[in-house]
């Protein structure tokens, strides 16, 4: 739970044999009335796959109304919030994709994928194995270690090829200042800046800029939703020039105003906010596996 009482899901990072490619891990489960139904958005920077276990749930992607059910889907990376509902009680489980992975098992870049759900058997994965992932364990441990054991059946086990090192750099540079140049880092990284275009093109699905902005927005969304530490939240604030900068680029990603999306409830977005803010205090070197969370009520 965070501290004032949203569910929160387990995640951590993967194993060490699957960190090219692998981002973070996590198990979302929380209970609800067979009845109730959540209305709410996903927005996530990177490719994921996801089962979801339990829960009547359907999301509005680009190609329009999609519903699921034990299936194993994968999400391409989001340029905006994307409309989801779930009703009753649900389970999810999944992983994030480092930057580039996608491209390495799909070998297609990832802005085709951008805003898009397909099953995974249409990027060349075998659905009877990643499902293998829901194991007979009902803990979000042992969940966990099944997917992790699946994931290498398709990368470790097939030679899949490591991401390139500089999308990595560019990813860690949005997680820490996305108030960075990305022509300075063109420079840095002695590449051009049309260079620079394609390889976010590919392995993030949209424009350097657009990372950056995309990085601020979802940093500034989970100080909102409380899913971030609070030490950080007046440097959240001033990424932006003003108020009006950060309303205009918050409802542009979101489609509300930072005013609405406080007063709206968003459960499942708050979700995934929280495991993207664990992996980047990660990344980041000042959150351990076992280190308690500053949001949660026992950090």
């Amino acid at each position: 739970m965070s501290r004032d009482g949203q569910p929160l899901s387990y995640s951590r990072p993967p194993a060490e044999d699957l960190a090219p490619w692998i981002a973070w891990l996590y198990v979302s489960s929380v209970k609800m009335p067979d009845d109730y139904e959540v209305n709410c958005h996903l927005l996530s920077d990177m490719a994921s796959i996801r089962i979801q276990l339990e829960g009547d749930w359907s999301a509005v992607h680009i190609d329009g109304p999609i519903e699921g059910d034990a299936k194993a889907f994968y999400f391409g990376p989001q340029t905006q919030a994307m409309p989801v509902k779930v009703r009753g009680s649900f389970t999810s489980i999944g992983l994030a994709l480092k930057p580039g992975a996608g491209y390495t098992i799909t070998k297609r870049k990832a802005s085709e994928f951008a805003n898009r759900i397909v099953t995974v058997e249409e990027v060349g994965l075998p659905e009877k194995v990643v499902l293998s992932a829901i194991g007979n364990s009902d803990t979000p441990e042992g969940r966990l270690s099944a997917l992790e054991a699946s994931a290498r059946a398709f990368l470790c086990g097939a030679q899949a090829p490591k991401p390139p090192e500089i999308s990595a750099r560019f990813e860690k540079l949005a997680l820490t200042d996305p108030t960075y140049s990305v022509s300075a880092f063109a420079e840095e990284e002695g590449i051009s800046m049309r260079q620079l275009e394609r390889i976010c093109d590919r392995d993030f699905g949209m424009s350097p800029k657009k990372v950056m902005r995309r990085a601020r927005a979802l940093d500034m969304a989970a100080h909102l939703r409380g899913v971030a530490d609070r030490a950080e939240e007046d440097e959240a604030t001033l990424r932006y020039y003003d108020q009006s900068h950060m309303v205009r680029e918050f409802t542009e990603l979101f489609g509300m105003t930072p005013r609405q999306f406080v007063e709206t409830p968003q459960p499942l977005l708050t979700l995934s906010l929280e495991s993207r803010q664990s992996r980047r205090l990660a990344v980041l070197d000042r959150l351990g596996h076992d280190e308690a969370k500053p949001w949660r009520k026992d950090g």
